[in-house]
């Protein structure tokens, strides 16, 4: 039976994230890391509130075998690059710390298509900068995954939902099928089933071809 950590747990692909891992008989316990308290109540839930600018918080952690973290923001929620890159980057680094730290053995986290920590483009640098943070604390397994868009059903935001309707308008005559967008519970589950099946020891960086072939 495994233990899991999950970070980002009340985002759209988080929230589908905990629903599998609490439904999953190789799952034990589920420690989720919020802002807030959660309405979810589960015999295997263990909720820790959290404030993510008090160090003291991110020390040491429950004892698990795997942390997925699914935090995440945009420039407009944040306000300010600045904000987002403390988001997207900052927080999911101190998570990673403690995850490593508490003797946690795997690292999963949702990374996005392109990441690059030298792009020109600051949402891909920022995906790229928290990529190399990972990596750089040695983890003894550690998996990336790079989805394209994301079909977050009722939570997408307006920019995606006009990306998800050119995307499959090309999708429709044959053009960019690779690129197709993923439901955030298709998301969620391939992230259970790559932590599975990838078993070695290293660093897989799975893009979105290779998350739907898992």
């Amino acid at each position: 039976m495994k233990r899991a950590w999950v970070l980002g747990a009340t985002g759209a692909t988080g929230t589908a994230l905990v629903g599998l891992l609490l439904g999953n008989d190789e799952y034990s316990e589920v420690h989720v890391f919020v802002r807030r308290p959660l309405q979810l109540q589960h015999a295997k839930l263990h909720v820790h509130v959290v404030d993510m600018e008090r160090a003291e918080d991110w020390q040491t952690g429950p004892a698990a075998d795997v942390a997925f973290s699914c935090l995440g923001t945009t420039l407009r929620a944040a306000g300010s690059k600045a904000a987002q890159h403390r988001v997207d980057v900052d927080y999911q680094l101190q998570f990673a710390e403690m995850a490593r730290r508490s003797g946690v053995g795997t690292f999963v986290l949702l990374s996005a298509a392109g990441a690059n920590a030298k792009s020109s483009l600051f949402y891909i640098r920022l995906k790229g900068e928290a990529e190399e943070g990972v990596r750089a604390l040695g983890f003894e397994r550690t998996l990336f995954f790079r989805p394209g868009i994301l079909d977050r059903g009722a939570k997408a935001r307006g920019n995606e939902r006009i990306g998800m309707a050119i995307l499959r308008a090309l999708n429709r005559i044959g053009l960019l099928k690779r690129q197709a967008p993923i439901a955030v519970e298709t998301l969620a589950r391939q992230m259970i089933r790559g932590e599975a099946t990838l078993r070695d020891a290293g660093e897989y960086v799975l893009t979105a071809r290779a998350i739907l072939d898992l």
